[in-house]
């Protein structure tokens, strides 16, 4: 993190009037790409793997968790197919489950190469990488784009560690980069107009490619657009009286904003577009917003100390404190909320909590309740191994 931005937000804290500046001007991508550099970094590797070893808590817990799972068994047969069909919540389902968990399956086995560095991990990772790299074609029906979202965020997370830590080789690394170049970037970079979590999940696809294939092009395009939905999907009071809008989506009245709302129309700070829609779809989104921040931040770029920190902060408390069992008032969502926030809140909290010693009582409170982490068998996994109380 960049010492004037950490010195800046610090002093602002003291003050108590913490300000969040604003976008900069262009979010420039790296000259030079750090790498392994998606979600996670090498130094926060190695802080868990020596937690792990030394049988500290709540490290161990979650390493054991990993490796109980389905996730990370050597025996694991992937199942690719040319042609990924998705419909709507699933239906058809025709590679969809597969896919998005081959994808986790190779992350989790190669972070259990790095902890244990047994290299029959690594193999077994790049078994499952290869074999889609050398059948896939295309995603369709009408989730393609959320499914590729899903599954191109947990492929490069794979990617990178085996690239940049496996001392062993991987022949088919350009064709799996070939993969996510021609049939996940293109899917994923146009955006969506859909609920936020869809363009969200979109973009942390999008940017873990960009990373993985170096290309500062596409990175810089989706940074853009991120910044721009995050900020349409997180309300903060100083935004005004309406939420904040994504220009293509024509939302020009405030009927069609209370709308897009899920009817919601009382804003206050730390509601999300999909809150009264329900939990679990809010937390895709929080967790995709946290997930590009912590890869921009690894990256060179401090996205924390920008409105989109705030909004990360704000949306982690407000959904956190409902999730604890607060009473929901009637204004809100009729007085009524579907719970389920998942398995979101680590990597946000750190960044946030542990490394800028921001106050989360309700955050904190969820997240170690929830721990060890898991998985939500979409896209996100581990996250008390990788980002728990980390440091780094």
């Amino acid at each position: 993190m960049r010492r004037t931005a950490l010195l800046a937000t610090v002093t602002a804290l003291v003050a108590g009037a913490l300000v969040w500046p604003a976008a900069r001007q262009a979010d420039a991508a790296p000259v030079t790409f750090a790498h392994p550099g998606v979600t996670v970094s090498k130094s926060q590797l190695d802080f868990a793997r020596t937690k792990v070893n030394a049988g500290a808590q709540p490290w161990k817990a979650a390493y054991d968790q990993m490796m109980a799972s389905k996730y990370a068994d050597l025996n694991r047969v992937p199942k690719p197919r040319a042609t990924v069909e998705c419909g709507s919540y699933s239906n058809p389902n025709y590679g969809c489950t597969d896919e998005r968990e081959d994808a986790i399956a190779a992350y989790t086995d190669a972070l259990a190469w790095y902890i244990t560095r047994d290299d029959r991990y690594a193999k077994k990772s790049i078994a499952l990488m290869d074999a889609w790299s050398a059948v896939i074609k295309e995603h369709t029906n009408s989730n393609a784009p959320l499914q590729t979202g899903w599954a191109g965020s947990s492929w490069p997370k794979a990617a990178e560690l085996i690239k940049y830590t496996y001392t062993g080789t991987w022949t088919n690394s350009g064709r799996f980069a070939t993969m996510l170049r021609t049939v996940y970037l293109p899917e994923v970079i146009k955006g969506s107009n859909s609920n936020g979590n869809w363009e969200l999940s979109m973009m942390e696809a999008a940017v873990g490619i960009s990373v993985f294939l170096e290309d500062r092009t596409s990175y810089d395009k989706a940074i853009a657009k991120f910044r721009t939905r995050a900020a349409a999907y997180v309300y903060l009071s100083s935004d005004g009286a309406l939420p904040k809008t994504v220009p293509s989506q024509n939302l020009d009245t405030t009927a069609k904003i209370v709308n897009y709302w899920q009817g919601q129309s009382t804003f206050v700070t730390g509601l999300t577009q999909e809150t009264c829609r329900d939990f679990t779809h809010t937390g895709y989104g929080i967790s995709a917003i946290s997930h590009i921040a912590e890869t921009s931040r690894i990256q060179g770029e401090d996205l924390y100390g920008t409105d989109v920190g705030e909004r990360l902060r704000q949306a982690l408390g407000f959904q956190s404190k409902y999730q604890l069992g607060e009473a929901v008032p009637s204004w809100l969502c009729g007085g009524s909320l579907t719970l389920g926030l998942g398995p979101v809140t680590e990597t946000g909290y750190n960044a946030l909590h542990n490394r800028l010693g921001i106050a989360m009582t309700n955050t904190q409170k969820l997240t170690e309740q929830n721990r060890p982490s898991g998985s939500n068998n979409l896209f996100v996994a581990w996250e008390t191994l990788t980002d728990g109380d980390n440091p780094n």
